[in-house]
């Protein structure tokens, strides 16, 4: 049966939590009445990554993989993940273990009850440091001013959305980061908000920290206003059949 909703994770040195987290997926989607798939993209790990993930696929064939060559970064990751993807759902979250997998199935209910285009996760009870907390909630400030956009937290990465939302989403390092004002642009505006649980890192090293984001999410974020003002997404009222390139005899 073609999976209904595919769950898209993007992994990068995560090899202490595929194993676990897989597990976690597993008995949280045990509870639900549709066929689903997980596809993890590896962001060209160093570790023993990509050995788990192909274990796993051995061992549970709906856990997919795609290796990729080398690092690219993680929105290039989710953008591959986008595009192996079956389902008319797709669902994400990271490698890390902090966001917790009994979150989706709530968040795709969500979807699919108010008919929307995207549900976006609001982590409760953040486990970072305070300096990280502090400067994520400026930089959503900031980010909103400058867009227009409300959205509570646009760094969670447990979300839930249309897989036509992302068909043509623009693809640019740091993308991730304004997953939901780059869906708008798109014309997809029935963007919901719902609380999701947040959880401490107990396995492996976090791969960003306020200096790494800084400089670089600003430079993204003017990138994102100038979209807004002059991306253009046509919409096909409709359109002829092809033509008959044979001529008839």
């Amino acid at each position: 049966m073609a999976p209904d909703v595919s769950i898209v994770i993007p992994v990068k040195d995560e090899a202490e939590n595929v194993e676990i987290l897989a597990n976690e997926i597993d008995s949280s989607m045990s509870r639900v009445d549709y066929a689903w798939e997980c596809i993890w993209i590896d962001d060209g790990s160093t570790d023993g990554t990509a050995t788990e993930l192909i274990k796993l696929h051995d061992k549970h064939p709906r856990h997919r993989f795609v290796l990729l060559s080398r690092n690219f970064g993680q929105s290039a990751a989710l953008v591959v993940g986008f595009q192996n993807a079956v389902g008319d759902i797709i669902a994400m979250l990271d490698g890390d273990g902090q966001n917790d997998p009994d979150d989706l199935p709530r968040l795709i209910e969500l979807l699919r009850k108010h008919e929307a285009d995207m549900v976006n996760g609001v982590r409760q009870k953040r486990q970072d440091s305070v300096i990280r907390k502090i400067s994520s909630r400026i930089a959503n400030r900031f980010r909103d001013w400058v867009t227009g956009d409300k959205i509570t937290d646009v760094g969670c990465s447990v979300r839930a959305f249309r897989a036509n939302c992302v068909k043509d989403i623009p693809m640019f390092k740091g993308m991730h980061r304004f997953f939901p004002t780059l869906i708008r642009i798109q014309g997809f505006s029935h963007i919901i908000e719902s609380s999701v649980n947040h959880r401490p890192r107990i396995r492996g090293k976090t791969k960003y920290g306020v200096q790494n984001r800084l400089w670089v999410g600003l430079a993204d974020l003017m990138a994102v206003k100038w979209m807004q003002r002059r991306l253009v997404v046509p919409e096909v009222r409709s359109r002829s059949n092809a033509a008959n390139s044979k001529e008839e005899t």
